[in-house]
C-alpha cells in the first residue's frame, strides 16, 4: 500500500479529505492522512517544510511515498498561489523530500467540491441548492458562504459539519465536473498536472469508488 500524506489549510479539509480519498485504497493508495498547519496558520513554504521533516523523521521505516501540498487559491489564479512555495519550498528540503512533494489546489475553497456532488448535498442541507450552476463548481463564487446560508442560522457550518456532508458525496462525480478536484486526484495517484496544464487523463475514467 503506498502512503500519500495531504498537507491542507485547516480541519474542515482534515476531516472531508479522508473520506473523499478512501476509494483510493482499492487502487493500493492510502491517503488518509492530512496534516495541518498549527494554531491555523497559512501554508507558508516554511510551514510546509517543518510539516515534511516531521513526517520524513518520526518514523524514518515508514516515510510517506508520497505528499501532496493542497492551497486554496481563493481568488488568485492556481499559478499565483502556488508560486511561493514552488519557488521557496524546494530549497527548504532535501533531495529526496523534493521528489516526494506534489501540488495541488482548490478552485477558491474545498467546498466549491462539495457542489460538484448537487444531489449528494441536498442530502445534508435538505433541499435546493439556490441559484448556483453546480455543472461548474469551481466557479462558484465564495462556495463556503454560499453553503453556510444554506445551512440556515440554526446549523453552523464547522469542520464536523463538513465530515457529514462528505460522506454524503461520490467522489466519482465530484471527479467528472470539477477539473481542480480531478486535478488533486492524478497529485494523490500519479504526480498530478501543473495548475491549469493537462494530465493527458480522461477526467470521468478510473476516479475513486463511491463508499459509504
Amino acid at each position: 500500500m503506498k502512503r500519500v500524506v495531504v498537507i491542507a489549510s485547516g480541519e474542515t479539509e482534515q476531516r472531508a479529505l479522508p473520506i473523499l480519498l478512501a476509494g483510493l485504497e482499492d487502487e493500493g493508495i492510502h491517503s488518509r492522512e492530512v496534516r495541518i498547519p498549527p494554531r491555523h496558520g497559512d501554508i507558508t513554504a516554511e510551514v510546509a517544510a517543518k510539516i515534511i521533516h516531521a513526517l520524513w523523521y518520526e518514523r524514518a521505516d515508514a516515510r510517506p511515498d508520497k505528499i501532496v501540498v493542497l492551497v486554496d487559491t481563493d481568488r488568485k489564479a492556481p499559478e499565483a498561489a502556488l508560486a511561493d512555495l514552488r519557488r521557496r519550498l524546494p530549497g527548504l528540503l532535501s533531495s529526496d523530500m523534493r521528489e516526494a512533494v506534489q501540488y495541488a489546489y482548490t478552485q477558491r475553497h474545498l467546498e466549491a467540491w462539495f457542489f460538484a456532488d448537487a444531489e449528494g448535498l441536498k442530502k445534508t442541507v435538505g433541499g435546493s441548492l439556490g441559484r448556483v450552476d453546480t455543472s461548474r463548481p469551481d466557479e462558484i463564487e465564495n462556495p463556503k458562504l454560499h453553503l453556510k446560508h444554506l445551512l440556515g442560522s440554526d446549523r453552523l457550518y464547522t469542520s464536523r459539519t463538513s465530515e457529514e456532508v462528505a460522506r454524503e458525496l461520490n467522489p466519482q462525480v465530484i471527479a467528472g465536473r470539477s477539473p481542480s478536484f480531478g486535478k488533486f486526484l492524478d497529485a494523490v495517484r500519479n504526480g498530478g498536472a501543473a495548475p491549469g496544464g493537462s494530465s493527458g487523463r480522461d477526467p470521468g475514467s478510473g476516479r475513486p469508488t463511491p463508499h459509504g
